[in-house]
């Protein structure tokens, strides 16, 4: 494989596993705080992130859900780059949700999602650069509520589709939950995969590995050594401990702490491909809100 295809290729992979992460519509609503401060340096990366959907019941066991979703991406650019920081100082990520599910037997259920998306530094007005679709269909087998079932899980099979990928067919999702006994579960797939320990119903602590990141426009060009920078993408894959605290069965606070075993953060062309990295060091990595969920 050459380098110009290995460097999309991951591209394509992190941004559509950290599309994944953040289209989760069993979440009716979610206020997060994200941080990564750059080692050795005063560079940070800060986003702020909000969510809200909205389920509405069309007959049994079928729902139609409305959302949106709105990060804001702060860049705290302090060291000496050859290019003008204040184009980067904030990514803007405008999500709408539409979502339908719908059971076709009393093991399986059926789920679609649709994410029109502006990804966009948005220092100027909007063009049809900035403007994304995602979306995805998905099969999901939910046993753990299944009192006759010894080992309660869940499996999601699936399908989905992101613009910022530059990949022209769906791509499979596949996630595996097992709570194995009164204390322990786990999760295995993409974009999270973890082990979870219950001191109660109400409070777990969890050790994760997952990824995280964005792609976005920019939408005043940059000049780095004769070649122009369109895009901005970040990719983390992070590992660590998180704790989870349920106020009621769903209102959950919640937090991540880690370090990244891969960050990459890099300044590209119009065809992806890259002009200028920001960052490469691993580094610390913070995540803590609040949810409400189904």
């Amino acid at each position: 494989m050459s380098n110009k295809s290995s460097r999309l290729l991951s591209v394509m992979v992190f941004c559509f596993l950290s599309q994944l992460a953040n289209a989760q519509l069993t979440d009716l609503a979610r206020l997060e705080y994200s941080f990564i401060p750059k080692s050795n340096s005063e560079d940070q990366y800060t986003r702020l992130r909000a969510l809200v959907n909205y389920p509405i019941q069309t007959k049994e066991d079928s729902y139609l859900i409305i959302g949106a979703e709105y990060n804001r991406i702060i860049l705290n650019l302090e060291d000496d780059y050859p290019f003008d920081k204040s184009r980067l100082k904030t990514i803007n990520i405008i999500d709408l949700n539409f979502g339908y599910t719908f059971k076709t037997s009393e093991k399986w259920r059926l789920g679609f999602k649709f994410n029109p998306r502006i990804a966009s530094t948005l220092t100027t007005k909007i063009t049809s650069d900035d403007f994304f679709i995602n979306g995805g269909a998905f099969a999901i087998s939910d046993r753990t509520k299944d009192e006759s079932s010894k080992r309660p899980y869940r499996l999601i099979l699936g399908l989905t589709f992101n613009a910022t990928t530059g990949v022209p067919f769906p791509l499979p999702f596949v996630s595996y939950f097992r709570r194995v006994n009164e204390r322990w579960s786990f999760s295995a797939g993409v974009p999270k995969s973890n082990i979870k320990y219950f001191f109660t119903e109400s409070s777990m602590l969890q050790t994760f590995i997952g990824l995280d990141g964005y792609f976005a426009h920019v939408q005043e060009p940059l000049a780095i050594q004769g070649r122009q920078v369109e895009n901005i993408s970040l990719s983390v894959a992070v590992g660590g401990l998180g704790y989870e605290y349920c106020f009621t069965k769903n209102l959950v606070a919640y937090m991540y702490a880690g370090y990244t075993f891969r960050l990459n953060n890099v300044l590209r062309d119009g065809n992806k491909d890259e002009v200028f990295k920001l960052d490469d060091v691993n580094a610390f990595y913070l995540r803590t809100g609040i949810k409400f969920k189904i």
